[in-house]
């Protein structure tokens, strides 16, 4: 038997899922995250799940690992200190950075800069130039670079950006800065930009390179630690990272390319949502991952989830190939407050995370949070992860008590549910960021929701959306660490080639993007992938001549292997997506402008499991019955044991389904019907 072990370490709990490829029987577990060292939370998930499924660590064959530790060393300030080499005259390409303020009109007034991740005094220029054609202008000065390299060792950086101008046309002087700070700065990891994004535009990608250099040391730390706490526990099987695109590398490159690691946590629960929906039957739909201390949020088409060219965290933007997710700050542990000024009831985006957490922990825990409104309203059992945490009902009513005094209401249960139709909203507004403003439906998809408190949510999301069927996974806490589980390793090339059509012939786009197929085919063989196991997709950035943006494109790999006309295609289709999003077209001509090849190894074969047939008769099932409050008022719920349900049961609503990692909701006049896959499939009665 093979074992597949994935891991994803979330802000509240880190889950570990168990996998049996022959059989796709699974174990799982669920523990509380230990923020100081992440390592010490996946060590504890590792030995409960290896004791339940009774087997010794060392029969574990692949680890794939879901990780937030280069998310939270941006979002915490603790990176390192990073110096940045630069061209001469553009010392201060960060400070200048783009002409971009979020908010309405006037927000310049009340936002606060960022401070640059590469402060101005740790920012050395070295004489030497090279030309937007990749032509040589000015040689490199040894003399000079070296004496500005010494300023920085003196500054005690502990990462280094080398980022030149149009390096991306021509690498050959970064790479020689490169060996020269290799010589200076011995020791100390070096990010080149023409490596990491090999694109035109300086500032994004200084900016990205200066990222991935910021959080470089602590990924690599990290990485280094649990592989080497996994061999102490006899665990000797490979360690792979999930990507923010979906895909998975091995540690090693992980660690020289953490930038591509920063949406790592969200993009696999994409993953995982695709597994399962596609077992229901469903290749269009929605993504809802609520977890404990944010919402991720995403759109997936025919079975392919959208993928964007900009990466965010925080205030951060950075280019960077990931899953189109998009986050808000409301999770189970996001708390609500009534401001003193407006009286106006407010949910998150504090979190009151895993320590202390929710009231209804008894961790010490005393604000209200959407976790306290839920067991207020009687919607949570009293037990959650399978027995690890016990509510605290009474805790949980003396805190959001304070919400209903604060606003004069007449009981707690009034407040709580004030709370929960808040945060709904703040997470309906997230998932229209994906569908409506991206020109699509949501009544035209289905919704997957997943984490440890989307289920208890989606029903009313649903209903909010329009998204029908809403469709509950199994296993939906752990849900991220069965997409680790579940993926394949994956390579990207790219490469800027500013070319009007009318300067550029089909054979030519050809021959680059082959040459690029074949860079990122090498790359992942080099990881054990054999080349005819490996499958590549092609995408192209376009605009129109005088646009400051481009559109990426994905270009049908049996166009580029059959001869046709590779740019009446790509002129096609860029055309289509253009009028999707901006509902109009232009005359002038169209521009390439970058090329990007990504490579992908095989999926795991690893068995569907598929429930017992049984009748629409949940009663089996039935644990017992409790109160809610909802529509105003209380009312009686039946209380279910999912892992008691049989293909083809139906639930009516008002019910609770209980499983060890989640609790689903099935809402008055809404029917959760079980799927032979083991889904949950609610539609309204």
């Amino acid at each position: 038997m093979r074992y597949r072990l994935g891991v994803d370490v979330g802000g509240t709990f880190t889950d570990v899922l168990l996998l049996e490829e022959t059989s796709g029987s699974t174990f799982r577990a669920k523990t509380p995250s230990t923020p100081a060292d992440q390592s010490v939370g996946v060590l504890n998930g590792v030995t409960k799940v290896c004791t339940d499924a009774g087997i010794d660590p060392g029969q574990i064959d692949q680890v794939l690992h879901g990780t937030t530790v280069a998310t939270n060393a941006i979002l915490q300030g603790r990176g390192a200190r990073v110096g940045l080499v630069t061209t001469d005259g553009f010392r201060q390409v960060l400070q200048i950075a783009r002409s971009f303020v979020p908010g309405g009109l006037a927000g310049w007034i009340i936002w606060p800069k960022p401070e640059p991740l590469a402060k101005l005094e740790h920012t050395v220029q070295v004489v030497g130039r090279i030309g937007a054609d990749g032509g040589e202008i000015t040689p490199l000065d040894e003399q000079q670079t070296r004496a500005e390299l010494r300023k920085l060792k003196g500054a005690d950086v502990e990462a280094i950006t080398v980022s030149l101008i149009n390096s991306y046309a021509n690498s050959a002087h970064e790479e020689q800065v490169g060996r020269w700070v290799a010589e200076e700065l011995p020791d100390i990891p070096i990010s080149l930009s023409s490596h990491v994004l090999p694109e035109m535009r300086e500032y994004e990608r200084t900016l990205t390179t200066v990222a991935n250099s910021y959080v470089q040391p602590e990924v690599s730390r990290y990485v280094r630690n649990l592989d080497s706490s996994l061999k102490e526990k006899g665990i000797n099987a490979p360690l792979s990272i999930l990507r923010s695109d979906g895909g998975l590398v091995q540690a090693g490159k992980a660690a020289e390319d953490p930038v591509s690691l920063l949406l790592s946590g969200p993009a696999g629960g994409v993953t995982g949502a695709v597994w399962f929906a596609q077992q229901a039957g469903y290749s269009d739909f929605l993504t809802f991952d609520m977890g404990g201390t944010s919402t991720d949020v995403a759109l997936v088409l025919d079975g392919q989830p959208r993928i964007g060219r900009e990466t965010k965290v925080g205030d951060l933007a950075v280019r960077a190939t990931s899953v189109d997710v998009r986050t808000v700050g409301a999770g189970g542990g996001s708390v609500a407050h009534v401001p003193e000024l407006t009286k106006a009831l407010r949910v998150g985006p504090q979190s009151a995370g895993a320590d202390p957490g929710p009231a209804a922990y008894g961790n010490g825990g005393t604000e209200p949070t959407v976790t306290d409104a839920n067991v207020v309203l009687g919607y949570l059992p009293s037990d959650l992860a399978g027995g690890e945490v016990t509510l605290d009902v009474d805790a949980a009513r003396t805190a959001v008590a304070t919400i209903s005094d604060a606003m004069g209401l007449d009981s707690p249960e009034a407040a709580a549910s004030g709370v929960i139709d808040i945060v709904n909203e703040n997470m309906f507004g997230a998932l229209r960021l994906v569908s409506v403003q991206q020109g699509y439906d949501p009544r035209d998809f289905a919704l997957v929701s997943f984490g440890g408190a989307g289920p208890l949510h989606a029903n009313a999301l649903g209903r909010l959306t329009g998204a029908w069927p809403v469709i509950i996974p199994p296993s939906p806490g752990v849900l991220c660490a069965y997409g680790d589980a579940t993926t394949c390793l994956r390579a990207e090339s790219a490469r800027t080639l500013v070319r009007a059509f009318n300067e550029l012939d089909s054979g030519e786009l050809r021959s680059v993007i082959s040459d690029l197929a074949e860079v990122a085919t090498e790359r992942l063989e080099t990881e054990g992938v054999p080349r005819a196991e490996q499958t590549a997709t092609y995408q192209v950035d376009l605009r129109y001549h005088g646009q400051g943006f481009e559109i990426p494109v994905d270009l049908d790999p049996d166009v580029l292997t059959a001869g046709g006309d590779l740019l009446a295609e790509l002129g096609t289709a860029f055309d289509t997506e253009h009028k999707r999003l901006f509902s109009f077209l232009l005359k002038n001509e169209r521009e390439v402008i970058n090329l990007r090849v990504t490579v992908s190894g095989p999926r795991p074969e690893v068995a569907w499991t598929e429930l017992d047939q049984g009748s629409e008769d949940p009663s089996a099932a039935l644990l017992n019955s409790s109160q809610v409050w909802m529509d105003g008022a209380h009312t009686t719920a039946g209380i279910y044991d999912r892992a008691k349900l049989l293909a083809g049961n139906v639930i009516t609503g008002p019910a609770i389904v209980t499983e060890m990692d989640s609790t689903t909701l099935v809402l008055s006049g809404h029917a959760a019907t079980v799927d032979p896959s083991g889904s949950l499939i609610i539609r309204p009665v």
